[in-house]
């Protein structure tokens, strides 16, 4: 009994062996039909150009406007305080109005 276990146990080792043998067989054979099939179509060249970078005059025209954005920024929160202060000193007059008109009452 113990012979034939081995017996069988050996059958199914070699036909384990064979089949992965043509396993690999056929994983070459898959991997070799991929690579032909890679190297027979023809390559296409490229379509589309390269983009090419800013000139000197683009460069120049952005840092100009960058400037003047800039500028104009500035101006806009100088103008805010100048609104700021004139707002603060109005107040300030009026209340002292206020108070003048009030004692005088």
């Amino acid at each position: 009994m113990n012979n034939d276990a081995l017996s069988k146990a050996l059958a199914a080792a070699t036909e384990a062996a064979d089949d992965s043998k043509q396993l690999e067989v056929v994983k070459a054979v898959l991997i070799a039909q991929a690579i032909s099939r890679a190297a027979d179509q023809p390559q296409h060249p490229c379509q589309h150009q390269p983009r090419q970078g800013r000139s000197t005059s683009e460069w120049l025209g952005i840092g100009g406007a960058v400037c003047v954005g800039g500028l104009g920024i500035a101006i806009g929160f100088i103008a805010i305080a100048i609104c700021g202060i004139s707002v603060a000193i109005l107040a300030l007059i009026l209340r002292s109005l206020w108070r003048d008109y009030l004692n005088n009452r």
